[in-house]
């Protein structure tokens, strides 16, 4: 099969992961990437620092000539490529007209949607997800990152929806040996490596840092001035690729917090954790719940009290901390977890939208 994948690529977890693990099964993969559509080559100068501003606004508010010209030439791309399927990743810039165009001029194409945020949460804001739920309707199958979301792209207009799991990738998110180097940045009882937000992971960090456990803070976005109670911490700088491994194999316990802000039930951090062999303490769901089973794969908290209770008492039972560390990494393993297997999913639900075009019954596949 020839795929046609979309989308910013702006990092290593997201398009480009995927479309090796599609390349490694034998697919012919086209790659379209639109992060280069906002940034100017050379940002010398006055000119430079223009053609960056404007690049920086058109990409966050989705307006302008670098909007058009990437819609346009993703249909030239896919006019001359000729792809089996388009698998556009978070497609936030593509426009409904864009879809409607690649129907009419390649009807054999199927259309795929994916996004990895909730577009439907109330603290998102609207205007960002405008072009993206305007074609909904024009994909021949949407995929959801969380099941909530399911019903809500159906009333959204979507035709065909599933439900299509974020991974970790074994080349990278394996247990790594830190050196003395290593140690000193990223060595810890406890750490959380992710992004801020500000809604309940505030308080339990802080409740977390005010036990005397040696806790260290990663990621995107978090304030110069940290919350109080975190002060110690700053700065928080972003780790990624090989230093995010590090800075999970360089700690007893991860913690992984579910995004408010996206109503998650689960996240990428509850595969990656466990993939890099450090034993995970998760905020509290029920679908984490139904992936690692309580106390011997994973830990999990429902309140600060909690989390500061289970903390101190796996950090001086070694012994047990690693067997449900061994236990989590081989369940993640086992249950298929990783990129190649969402990659085998992934073509075997295309070929399921296929048949559906077709007039062949569609059978549900037992887990996304």
């Amino acid at each position: 099969m020839k795929i046609l994948i979309a989308g910013d690529w702006h990092s290593d977890t997201h398009e480009e992961p995927l479309a090796r693990a599609l390349a490694s099964n034998g697919h012919e993969l086209v790659r379209f990437a639109w992060h280069r559509y906002f940034r100017p080559e050379e940002p010398r100068g006055i000119s430079g620092l223009v053609r960056d501003v404007a690049g920086r606004a058109q990409n966050k508010f989705l307006v302008g000539p670098a909007i058009s010209n990437l819609n346009r030439d993703l249909v030239v791309l896919a006019q001359e490529t000729q792809p089996d399927a388009i698998f556009v990743y978070r497609g936030t810039h593509v426009r409904k007209g864009t879809l409607l165009v690649l129907h009419e001029t390649l009807p054999q194409v199927t259309l795929v949607g994916y996004n990895n945020d909730d577009p439907f949460s109330p603290l998102q804001p609207h205007w960002a997800w405008r072009h993206f739920l305007a074609g909904v309707p024009a994909y021949d199958l949407v995929l959801a990152y969380r099941r909530h979301n399911v019903e809500e792209f159906r009333r959204a207009g979507a035709r065909n929806v599933d439900v299509l799991r974020s991974w970790f990738i074994p080349e990278q998110h394996h247990p790594v040996v830190l050196d003395a180097a290593d140690i000193e940045r990223f060595g810890c009882d406890v750490v959380f490596a992710g992004h801020f937000e500000r809604d309940a992971r505030i308080r339990h960090l802080v409740a977390l840092a005010e036990s005397g456990v040696k806790l260290r803070l990663f990621g995107p976005d978090w304030p110069r001035r940290l919350p109080p109670g975190l002060q110690a911490l700053a700065p928080v700088r972003a780790v990624r690729g090989a230093e995010y491994v590090k800075a999970l194999c360089g700690a007893k316990l991860a913690l992984c917090f579910l995004s408010a802000r996206n109503r998650d039930t689960y996240t990428r951090r509850c595969f990656e954790i466990p993939a890099t062999g450090t034993m995970m303490l998760s905020e509290f769901s029920e679908e984490l719940a139904s992936m690692f089973e309580e106390g011997r794969e994973a830990e999990f908290f429902r309140s600060p009290d909690e989390l500061v209770r289970k903390a101190l008492a796996y950090l001086v039972d070694t012994q047990r901390r690693r067997a449900m560390a061994a236990a989590g990494r081989d369940r993640a393993m086992r249950d298929g977890h990783d990129v190649a297997s969402r990659a085998r999913w992934l073509v075997w639900r295309i070929e399921e939208a296929v048949r559906g075009r077709c007039g062949i019954p569609f059978m549900r596949p037992g887990a996304a």
